[in-house]
Formats: structure tokens, C-alpha cells, sequence
């Protein structure tokens, strides 16, 4: 057997230049199937770590993937909002060890802007790390300080101390904006690759502060309260449009949901995140095997073009296989030569595939994860991965027995005899 692929190298070797445009095109294809492979499994892990260490969220009744959507994502509006005497209640709980309230409604710019408190910077998180890392400055404090996220920093060019306008509602070109209370931003977010970085923060005071002198989505033009003398019982938040909830101990996750969901003050819907978001990547399943289709057609054309330069070289080496049978070696001799010689294509071209895929990694990896939150960590393929390299070598084998058949019966018809 060793004899058989020393053969089959040398055979290689000897036609080099053909031989390494075919391995470089199949290396190449091996590299896009793996690569969106894995490209499909960090994101699809990284999205499931879009709200780690949350282990509730908590909103009006209405489909969960709805309220996933729009109290993690930003998409869509929200059905109605929960009072704010049901949210101090929720988090009364015995079991809950932490919550976190979000109100939605306007935005900036096209971006966000996310009312909380904050602890959301303590415990929401990213990736399986609790917490919001500041690149610049700190979280808000005074009734008109706000945070950005790093799309929205890096995006609009802002720095600590610029001022901002926000609007009321969510459109992209707003129609009222809050001019009368500006806010000044005292902080700036660290990438996460999260819908965190698209929004503006700011504090649940502040957001009934600029919707004191608003009416029915207008602002009022007569009575309005003076900006800079509101009296502290006017900011206390009468309602939230979302809860995140931690809790002392995930054993208690299904109590606390039920009491929720059983609630009668008001509808209520408490959400697992993990199952919400499997949920909505199922959603996306057409997308994943519309993209391992187009790699996979990527393949079987290298592998087409294999099967193509060994098929175009047989009627070449029709006087190397004659003179293969004039010492000894049999029809099958050369039925396995070619065999071999398809297998080390197909291998070599897995090889070099594999090498460009850890050394992109090793070269993109940093920018991926500060850019996106994807972290791709060189090192040996996946299990799914090697499904996908078996797969690829058995076909190249398949492939093989095409030319290989040929040579055969070939060699069968010439015997010793050699075309002149």
C-alpha cells in the first residue's frame, strides 16, 4: 500500500503545476464551506449570548420572540408597557436576586434610546461576562447625562461632552425632538458586537423629565413645566416597557415565571431568553442552508475540476500505464493508482483549506471580536466540521472511480501494446 501511494505521489509530483492549481482551487472551496460553517456556528452562539446571565425578561403579554425582538434587539414596538407598582412587586420576589427595567420610545439619530437604571450596566452582559465595560468615561448620574454605545459613538463622531438632542419616537427623521432638555454624553460603552452598541442610554428619570410638556405625542405650548425646576415627585417612572430579571438561584426560574404569567393586576409575559432566541433562530434556518448550499455547490465544483484534470491526463499516460503493465503491475494496479492519486488530491486540497481557514483565524480573530463579538479561536475542527472534511474526501474518492474505471478497462484493451 505504501508502494501504491509512493507511486502515486511521484506520478503527482511529476505534473506539479496542474497538480497545485487543482489542490489551490479545491483548497480555496474547502475554505468557504468551512468557513461559513463556522462563521454559522459563532454567530449563531453569539446570539444566544446577546443577554447573558439574564435569566427572565419580563414585558406586556405577547409573543415571546416579539418581546425578544424588541426589548433586546430594538425591532418593532412594543405591545404596552407594565406599571410601574407591578415592576416593584416583580421585584419584591423572594427568588429574584436583581432586576433590571428598560423604557423604550425615542431614539436618536436612528439609534435607540434605552431609559434604564444604573445597574443595567452592572448586570447585564455579553459572551458569558456579566457586566458593561466603559471605553470612555462613566455611567449616567446627573437627569440629563447620557451613554452611547459604540455604534453610535463611532457612527455619529461623538466624544464626552458633546451635546445631544433626542426625539420623540422611534421614525428616523423625527418630527418632535426634545430641544428644550439637551443631554450631554458622560459616557461611551466598549464594543460588545450586541445591540448594546446601538444604543443611547439614559436614565428613567430623565425620560419622563422630557415627556413632562408632551401631550398626545405633541408638545404643549401652554403650562409646560420649567425644565430646570421639576419637582422630584414628577420623575418617579409610572411605567417600563420591559424587565430583565436575575434571579438567586435558576431553580427558581419556573416559579418565578408562572407567578408572572398568572398575574392578575395587569397581562404579563416572563420569558426564558435562551428558548425566545432559539425560537427566532429557527426562523432563520432557510438562511443557514441557503448558505451551506452555496458552499457546498463551491465544493463539487473543485471537485468537478479534480475530476476534470485527472480525466484530461489519462489519454497523456496512456504510454506510463502501458509500461506499468510491461513490468508487472495488473489492471488493478492501475485501477488503484488513480484511485490513490484522487485521494491524495482531495487531501491535500483539505490540508491547504484547512491551513488558510487557521491562518485567516489566527490573523482576523482580534478584529472579528472587537468589531462584531464573534470570537473564532484557531484550533482543531468541530465535530460538524469533520463531518463536513469526511464528506468532502469520500466524494473526491467517489469522484476518482470515474478515471480510475477508465484506466482500468483501458489497460485491460492495450495490454503491453502502446499507441504511436
Amino acid at each position: 500500500m505504501s508502494g501504491l501511494v509512493g507511486l502515486a505521489w511521484a506520478s503527482l509530483r511529476n505534473r506539479r503545476a496542474t497538480v497545485l492549481l487543482t489542490v489551490l482551487t479545491l483548497g480555496l472551496s474547502v475554505l468557504l464551506m468551512l468557513g461559513i460553517e463556522r462563521v454559522r456556528q459563532e454567530a449563531r452562539e453569539s446570539f444566544l449570548r446577546s443577554v447573558s446571565g439574564t435569566d427572565l425578561i419580563v414585558g406586556a403579554r405577547s409573543h415571546p420572540v416579539q418581546l425578544l425582538l424588541y426589548s433586546v434587539f430594538h425591532l418593532g414596538e412594543p405591545t404596552a408597557n407594565l406599571q410601574w407598582d407591578t415592576y416593584e412587586k416583580l421585584k419584591a420576589l423572594p427568588p429574584v436576586a436583581w432586576t433590571v427595567p428598560i423604557s423604550l420610545g425615542d431614539s436618536y439619530r436612528g439609534y435607540r434610546v434605552v431609559g434604564t437604571t444604573p445597574a443595567y450596566f452592572e448586570h447585564m452582559g455579553y459572551a458569558e461576562r456579566r457586566g458593561l465595560p466603559f471605553r470612555e468615561g462613566r455611567a449616567f448620574a446627573g437627569l440629563h447625562d447620557a451613554v452611547l454605545g459604540a455604534d453610535v459613538a463611532e457612527g455619529l463622531r461623538h466624544a464626552l461632552g458633546d451635546e445631544i438632542v433626542l426625539a420623540h419616537g422611534t421614525a428616523r427623521v423625527a418630527a418632535h425632538r426634545h430641544e428644550d432638555q439637551p443631554f450631554r454624553v458622560v459616557g461611551i460603552l466598549a464594543r460588545t458586537g450586541t445591540p448594546i452598541d446601538q444604543g443611547v442610554y439614559v436614565s428613567l428619570e430623565a425620560i419622563e423629565a422630557i415627556h413632562l410638556n408632551w401631550r398626545g405625542g405633541v408638545p404643549m405650548r401652554r403650562g409646560a413645566v420649567d425644565p430646570a425646576r421639576i419637582p422630584p415627585e414628577l420623575l418617579k417612572p409610572k411605567s417600563v416597557t420591559a424587565v430583565f430579571v436575575g434571579l438567586d438561584s435558576r431553580l427558581e426560574t419556573f416559579t418565578v415565571q408562572r407567578v408572572v404569567n398568572e398575574y392578575r393586576g395587569e397581562p404579563l409575559i416572563a420569558v426564558l431568553p435562551g428558548v425566545a432566541l432559539a425560537q427566532l433562530w429557527g426562523l432563520m434556518h432557510g438562511v443557514e442552508r441557503a448558505l451551506l448550499v452555496a458552499a457546498g455547490v463551491a465544493v463539487l465544483a473543485a471537485l468537478m475540476v479534480l475530476l476534470t484534470t485527472i480525466l484530461s491526463t489519462l489519454k497523456e499516460r496512456r504510454r506510463e500505464m502501458a509500461l506499468l503493465r510491461a513490468v508487472g503491475a495488473g489492471p488493478r494496479h492501475v485501477f488503484a493508482l488513480l484511485l490513490a492519486e484522487a485521494a491524495l488530491l482531495t487531501g491535500l486540497g483539505l490540508l491547504l483549506g484547512l491551513l488558510l481557514l487557521q491562518g485567516g483565524l489566527a490573523a482576523l480573530s482580534p478584529w472579528l471580536e472587537a468589531r462584531y463579538g464573534l470570537f473564532f479561536a484557531p484550533g482543531w475542527p468541530r465535530p460538524s466540521e469533520w463531518a463536513l472534511l469526511a464528506g468532502i474526501w469520500f466524494g473526491g474518492i467517489l469522484l476518482g472511480l470515474i478515471p480510475a474505471a477508465l484506466a482500468y478497462l483501458r489497460s485491460l484493451q492495450d495490454g503491453v501494446a502502446v499507441d504511436r
